[in-house]
């Protein structure tokens, strides 16, 4: 059963946050801070962020859901999540030093590390893509904007089409191939400030080996996500707060990525504990449950990944090998009209490819930098604050 996304009429989060941070203006409890009005303001507004922008990802119709414009925008939303997480602790720097958010924060950035494997993997997988659209290129050459189909140009998308199938085969199979092409993001060439650090993040993520998992992975990602304690809450002014949610956040991109996109050993079965006592937990709960459902659709449980362009390709692939299959020439009209109408359908799946997936790839690209870039800064600002 879906989880229903009650929107702003919702009172989890507004009841949960003030009735903790106020605990820590109550003079029976502690003395009054005079910067935890804006900073409750601060931490209110993220997780209003955060709800409103994964509702309109989860708002939108199953034609959108998982195709390359969706999951653009899901990259997106990461951004600017991530980049709103990252001013609310720079804007409170002092405290990162402090227990226990010291520690709260030490903890998301080496979670946010297992995302860089994660993001050359996707990368990976985009680039296999790329090497089926090369095949989709070959049958509209043939088939497309042609006067007359012959012999010869069935013949020519005839096998365009068994290479097509037989590399989605493959890759359904088996994904080593995927580790033995992976190279990072993480290429700098000049010496800077904090050149160590990316060294390290180099050794981390140059390669994904054999035995790499991508379920794996997702599991070390969501390992020890916990909500924050009430003595964590007050004592860290509600900053855990904001971690915790990020945390999710950037879970649940990681999971979404790895189930759209071809990569090692994809797997699903992340165990989501997404409180309830958060507004956000829904949107993002209503997403996963969608998206888990899509994964268990006949037509979809064994495929590659679940792109809505990938189904789209082994759908028209089919079709166009049954009909080519029943092809006898001459080409009576009938026939013909019936592969240009298969040829029309390919064109749309092949075009939004063609203009998706550059752009898709530059974000993954710079969600790759984001996390070495939050992490090396964050650490900085901690080290700075306990001098």
């Amino acid at each position: 059963m879906r989880t229903d996304y009650q929107g702003s009429s919702s009172p989890n989060f507004t009841s949960f946050g003030r009735s903790i941070l106020s605990m820590k203006r109550d003079p029976v409890v502690h003395s009054i801070d005079h910067e935890i009005p804006h900073q409750e303001k601060e931490i209110e507004a993220f997780q209003r962020q955060v709800t409103q922008r994964f509702h309109e990802l989860s708002a939108v119709d199953s034609q959108e859901l998982l195709s390359v414009s969706w999951i653009s925008k899901l990259l997106d939303v990461f951004l600017c999540c991530q980049e709103e997480f990252k001013a609310i602790l720079f804007n409170h720097n002092s405290s990162l030093s402090k227990q226990p958010m010291d520690k709260l924060i030490s903890d998301y950035f080496e979670r946010s590390i297992k995302g860089l494997d994660v993001c050359n993997a996707i990368r990976d997988g985009i680039e296999q893509i790329r090497q089926w659209q090369k095949q989709l290129d070959i049958v509209l050459c043939a088939l497309d904007n042609q006067k007359g189909l012959g012999e010869g140009q069935i013949r020519r998308a005839k096998k365009a089409l068994i290479d097509l199938a037989i590399e989605m085969l493959d890759e359904k199979d088996s994904n080593t191939n995927l580790a033995q092409r992976n190279r990072s993001f993480g290429r700098y060439q000049k010496d800077s400030q904090g050149n160590k650090s990316l060294k390290h993040f180099r050794s981390l993520s140059w390669s994904v080996p054999r035995s790499w998992s991508s379920s794996k992975q997702l599991q070390a990602i969501g390992n020890n996500i916990v909500p924050p304690k009430t003595n964590e809450i007050i004592a860290t002014n509600g900053l855990a707060v904001v971690v915790y949610t990020m945390s999710h956040v950037f879970l649940f991109v990681m999971w979404a990525l790895v189930a759209a996109i071809p990569c090692q050993d994809r797997g699903l079965q992340s165990h989501f504990n997404m409180p309830k006592n958060f507004i956000w937990g829904a949107p993002i709960l209503l997403l996963h449950e969608r998206i888990l459902e899509e994964s268990k659709k006949k037509e979809r449980r064994n495929t590659c990944g679940l792109l809505k362009e990938i189904y789209g390709i082994e759908k028209s692939a089919r079709f166009m090998n049954e009909l080519t299959d029943s092809i006898q020439f001459p080409l009576p009209e009938e026939k013909e009209e019936e592969v240009r109408k298969r040829v029309d359908d390919l064109r749309v799946v092949y075009g939004a490819l063609k203009n998706g997936l550059d752009p898709l790839e530059k974000q993954v690209r710079e969600v790759f930098h984001r996390i070495v870039r939050s992490r090396t800064e964050g650490l900085d600002s901690i080290a700075r604050g306990s001098d």
